[in-house]
């Protein structure tokens, strides 16, 4: 073998070792390095509003406390804590403002049930702003002693709790006997508007009102057959907040052609 030859081999082994080595020591530095993990992309549409409903779903199962404020009247900015319950949900500060903002803000000498009462929040407003008598109705003992509990923090002698269910407290009232009736049950219960409404208009007196709180708008055609009109109409995030009053019976064929010629 030429001595050529015998120098190029030599060459080819350096080089080939060489490249050995430098992958050894990269296989080495790549072990060592972190592991990437790609951030998910970010959710949209349906999937994003799924997600929210189930969080805020794990939110209200957790228990734990909350606040309400009471926004006007003698115990105005009054914050009160209260439990946090599943389908608990009081309402709104400005839904709330503008209730009483339709009523007048002054109720002295009304006569109120708030019939479905949870936190308490609206019959709390209304004895805040003169009420004389504020009937409080609700289920959940929890929730009843909670009542109880504001009640005497806030010396509210206007307010009597009682434990028991609204609807059928609701349908037990005297004619003609009241000022204002709060409905507001949990937006699950679908079978308790309808029965309430009716009770609702038979509890009130010629002057007084209904407050409606659900999940979905009651227009002219399925007030009209419970002898209810709507006066005024709040649409706020989940919440359509109505104020009806007492108005002649309307058959329900009636009705639909009312509301249709209001519409045109």
């Amino acid at each position: 073998m030429s001595r050529s030859r015998i120098h190029i081999d030599v060459q080819s082994m350096a080089v080939a070792d060489a490249i050995k080595a430098l992958e050894h020591k990269t296989r080495v530095r790549t072990r060592d390095l972190p592991e990437v993990v790609e951030a998910p992309a970010p959710l949209k549409g349906k999937a994003l509003k799924a997600a929210k409903a189930e969080a805020a779903a794990k939110a209200g199962t957790t228990g734990g406390s909350g606040e309400i404020r009471i926004i006007g009247g003698q115990w105005r900015r009054t914050r009160l804590s209260v439990a946090q319950r599943p389908g608990l949900r009081p309402t709104p500060d400005r839904v709330r403002e503008t209730l009483f903002n339709w009523l007048g803000q002054d109720l002295t000498g009304w006569r109120c049930i708030d019939a479905f009462a949870g936190t308490g929040v609206l019959g709390f407003e209304a004895a805040s702003r003169g009420a004389k008598d504020v009937s409080m109705v609700e289920l959940d003992a929890g929730l009843v002693a909670q009542l109880r509990t504001l009640q005497q923090r806030l010396g509210a002698t206007a307010v009597k709790v009682q434990r028991g269910d609204g609807l059928s407290i609701l349908q037990q009232i005297t004619a003609d006997s009241l000022d204002l009736v709060l409905i507001d049950p949990p937006f699950t219960e679908n079978a308790l508007f309808l029965p309430a409404l009716r009770a609702a208009r038979s509890a009130i007196g010629a002057d007084g009102w209904v407050y409606l709180e659900a999940p979905a708008e009651w227009g002219e055609a399925a007030l009209a057959p419970l002898g209810l009109t709507r006066q005024r109409y709040l649409k706020a995030g989940a919440v359509h907040a109505h104020l009806l009053r007492k108005g002649p019976v309307v058959a329900a064929a009636e009705a639909v052609d009312e509301a249709s010629a209001a519409a045109d």
